[in-house]
């Protein structure tokens, strides 16, 4: 039963997470009471998709580095960089908004990545080990992208921060593959399908609540604001094309495509709304917060055209081999 909802919710997730989003724009002062859970759900998607790497697959991934680095790239070299030329583009006279796009394509990979790699069936050790790595170079990486784009010179508490990936992320993972390392495997084989329904849940329940945080600047939209949604949407979705397409192009596993493309596509928006809270103007905020109303979307509807090419392909495959059977019968 678990298993034939969670299929069901798979399939449907392109007007699921829209559906969460609206609900939190729409109900902030209910939605936004679930605001204080949202680390404990981080760490339950992190833990549920863990379950199906092991120690020895993260060690894999540092064996053959290129899909890593190649995500890394995307993220916080050539996103950025193409933000704040959007920026400067655009709203050359309001430096809080170009600040606040480069602050949004700054961030690291998000932790909810991992759910959507293990959604599609990507390399999900891969993904785990990208998020670990990049949160760990985060407080080094974030200012330093900052004040070279930007010039702004930011200070953020590294310790909190550090402290909360840490819960989100790596205790979680560590644990799941504690477990697949004690069981001799059993773990990997067993769990996963029955806690996938979970995770799904979990990830309803994060997108509506973070939801509740831009439902202001959602409300309150004008011209120039509106253009910068559509900048965002542009950048955001133009991360999951190139790192697909330059995967493609190095012709890497299919598992890896997919985690490259969630890779360089997913950002984790909600240390980005922290940074921007606590040491820019609040016309900062707006850039990196309205992406949370593209992210899951976007997530959701790449990965929806990565399985009907994946059906379409094994559609051809399988007529090819019936034409291929009739041939052979008439032969």
């Amino acid at each position: 039963m678990l298993s034939r909802w969670n299929a069901a919710i798979e399939k449907r997730m392109a007007f699921v997470t829209p559906a969460c989003l609206i609900l939190g724009v729409l109900f902030p002062e209910i939605a936004g009471k679930g605001l204080p859970l949202v680390p404990v759900m981080f760490a339950v998607m992190t833990f549920i998709g863990a379950l199906k790497s092991s120690f020895r697959d993260v060690g894999r991934v540092f064996q053959n580095p290129l899909p890593l680095l190649l995500a890394i790239g995307f993220l916080h070299v050539l996103m950025p960089t193409a933000a704040c030329a959007a920026g400067h583009l655009f709203f050359t006279d309001n430096p809080n908004l170009i600040t606040g796009m480069v602050l949004e394509f700054s961030v690291p990979a998000a932790v909810v990545g991992v759910m959507w790699v293990s959604i599609y069936q990507g390399n999900q050790s891969m993904a785990l080990s990208l998020v670990i790595l990049d949160t760990v170079l985060a407080p080094f990486v974030i200012p330093a992208t900052l004040h070279i784009l930007v010039g702004a010179r930011v200070r953020m508490n590294t310790q909190e921060m550090m402290s909360e990936l840490v819960f989100m992320i790596a205790l979680p993972a560590i644990l799941a593959m504690c477990l697949n390392q004690w069981s001799g495997g059993r773990v990997k084989e067993f769990w996963p399908p029955r806690l996938a329904f979970f995770s799904k849940l979990c990830l309803m329940f994060v997108v509506t609540a973070n939801s509740s945080k831009v439902a202001p600047y959602v409300r309150h939209l004008n011209g120039e604001r509106i253009w910068v949604a559509f900048c965002i949407l542009l950048l955001a979705a133009a991360g999951y094309f190139l790192g697909y397409g330059a995967a493609a192009t190095l012709r890497m596993k299919r598992e890896d495509k997919v985690s490259v493309m969630y890779g360089s596509g997913m950002r984790n928006i909600s240390a980005g709304a922290v940074i921007a809270a606590a040491y820019f103007p609040g016309e900062v905020m707006f850039p990196v917060m309205i992406g949370t109303l593209f992210q899951q979307v976007l997530a959701a509807s790449f990965g929806t055209l990565l399985l009907q090419r994946r059906q379409g392909i094994y559609g051809k495959d399988k007529k090819g081999g019936s034409r291929a059977q009739e041939r052979h019968g008439a032969a």
